[in-house]
């Protein structure tokens, strides 16, 4: 049973709350506060004031504010959505004041990896078919489905794989919308993973083929077929044609061998969904443990969901490696605020209910907790959704918060592993890319343990440490890159998860 004096958790000295490491009743004293009594019950994962706050001022947790007091509010009492809000305040970007040389790690961890002809490493074998426009999605879906328990004979190849979405057409054929779709589609097609792509048309839709491969300088080869309904004369021969191509690389796909391989190969997407107050304790922070430990090591990570790290870049602007880093994504942030005010919106449209069940409250809180997955490195260049990553070491993706389309950037941009933080208990996968699922709390992961890859609920039952379960996540890392199935995986997740970000108007 827990002591009296375990039963919260202190971030940080300067806080003004601390967090229910259980329920706590009515009336419990919490020792360590200086004998301070609960006023009424307080759900595990959520805020109990620590000292007495006056309206107005501001609330601190990480010893960050993440809003201001809107009501007398005395220490014991609920700190929740009833007398907390968000305010404005100045924040001091420091560009750079943070940025640390990276200690390289001797000798370099590997895994087995995959080796393509031209030198990048796959952690999958996959065939694919994407899709040009959501009218050639159903011929996709049988080309795929044709292949479904019958590649016995080719124990070496993950899958064929179908990749379709819902846009292409009714919107303009030149201008942002257009690129992002395009860029999408070419970081799929020339994604390390599939060993051979086909893209199939309608033909009359606005996302023309032949513009998309010029756009993305993509050549058809043996590799990268690309064809339309209309010109094969409709979805059987579509078909026909498609089922044709995939039987004819299979024995070549079936060759590949892993081999030894660096862990500078690796590049991850770093992702939370469903979080909880417990999210930036647990989960995240031993992420982020795992991402400097690769890092080190040569790898890459890539950080994103602009809106959810809203209000806490200041945090890695302090980190990014030159004040030009640094500005970059201040200019992403600027853009989010003039996107979501023309489409009569907020960036403070969030926490999601189920967040604030689980003991967010505001924007500002689950962004210092969302940027813990992104480690203490140097932040060393900031892109634009789903352009190809080429940096080493720790970067930022802009993309939306919600997690499939920004799972869909990152692999677009190469990231080739997934890692997926929650607290909740989101399901989630995303072929070609494995995809491994982090608990905050050992409820969730006992609850759900057919979903979740690993219990990062030990730090709050004061088990293990954010270090120890970081070097046990980055084991799990490697283990995975190497062929080891995550839990999605098993199940069958990632076909339907492929959502790129549809920008404008349909017309």
């Amino acid at each position: 049973m827990l002591q009296a004096a375990e039963l919260t958790i202190r971030l940080n000295p300067a806080d003004d709350v601390v967090i229910a490491r259980v329920e706590l009743p009515a009336g419990t004293t919490l020792v360590r506060e200086g004998n301070v009594a609960v006023a009424a019950r307080i759900p595990a994962g959520h805020k109990v004031a620590a000292r007495d706050i006056r309206q107005g001022a501001p609330v601190r947790r990480y010893n960050q504010i993440i809003g201001f007091a809107t009501a007398d509010i005395r220490a014991g009492e609920h700190v929740h959505v009833h007398n907390l809000g968000m305010g404005e305040f100045e924040k001091d970007y420091a560009f750079g004041v943070d940025a640390k040389p990276v200690e390289p790690i001797e000798p370099q961890a590997t895994f087995q990896g995959i080796v393509r002809a031209d030198g990048r490493v796959a952690t999958r074998n996959y065939v694919g078919v994407l899709t040009s426009v959501n009218c050639s999605a159903t011929v996709a879906r049988m080309i795929a489905r044709h292949f479904e328990n019958r590649l016995e004979a080719w124990p070496n190849v993950d899958g064929v794989v179908a990749l379709t979405h819902k846009t292409g057409c009714g919107m303009a054929s030149e201008g942002e919308a257009m690129e992002v779709l395009r860029r999408t589609l070419a970081g799929y097609a020339r994604h390390p993973n599939f060993f051979a792509v086909q893209v199939v048309g309608l033909g009359c839709e606005s996302n023309q083929i032949a513009g998309l491969l010029a756009a993305h300088t993509l050549k058809r080869s043996d590799r990268l077929h690309s064809y339309t309904i209309q010109e094969k004369g409709g979805t059987t021969k579509a078909v026909r044609e498609g089922v044709a191509r995939i039987q004819a690389v299979l024995a070549e796909a079936n060759k590949v061998r892993r081999e030894t391989v660096p862990a500078s190969q690796l590049t991850l997407g770093l992702q939370c969904g469903g979080s909880d107050g417990y999210s930036g304790i647990s989960a995240n922070p031993a992420l982020g443990a795992a991402v400097d430990t690769l890092v080190r090591h040569g790898g890459s990570a890539i950080l994103s969901e602009t809106p959810e790290i809203y209000g806490a870049e200041h945090l890695l602007t302090r980190r990014a490696l030159s004040r030009e880093v640094g500005e970059k994504l201040l200019a992403r942030i600027r853009w989010w605020e003039d996107y979501t005010r023309r489409n009569g919106n907020e960036m403070n449209n969030n926490p999601s209910p189920g967040n604030k069940a689980g003991g967010l409250t505001t924007i500002l809180e689950k962004s210092l907790g969302a940027v813990a997955k992104g480690g203490t490195t140097r932040l060393v260049d900031v892109y634009e959704y789903a352009e190809p990553v080429t940096a080493k070491g720790f970067v930022y993706m802009d993309t939306p918060g919600y997690d499939p389309v920004s799972v869909t950037g990152q692999v677009a941009g190469g990231a080739n592993l997934v890692c997926f933080t929650t607290g909740r208990g989101s399901a989630y996968g995303c072929k070609p890319a494995p995809s491994l699922k982090l608990a905050t709390n050992t409820r969730l992961y006992e609850q759900q343990e057919e979903d979740m890859d690993i219990n990062c609920g030990t730090i709050v039952d004061g088990k293990e440490s954010v270090e120890e379960v970081g070097r046990r996540f980055f084991q799990l890392v490697l283990e995975t890159a190497s062929g080891r199935k995550s839990k999605s995986e098993l199940l069958g997740y990632g076909e339907d998860e492929f959502a790129p970000w549809q920008l404008g108007a349909t017309m």
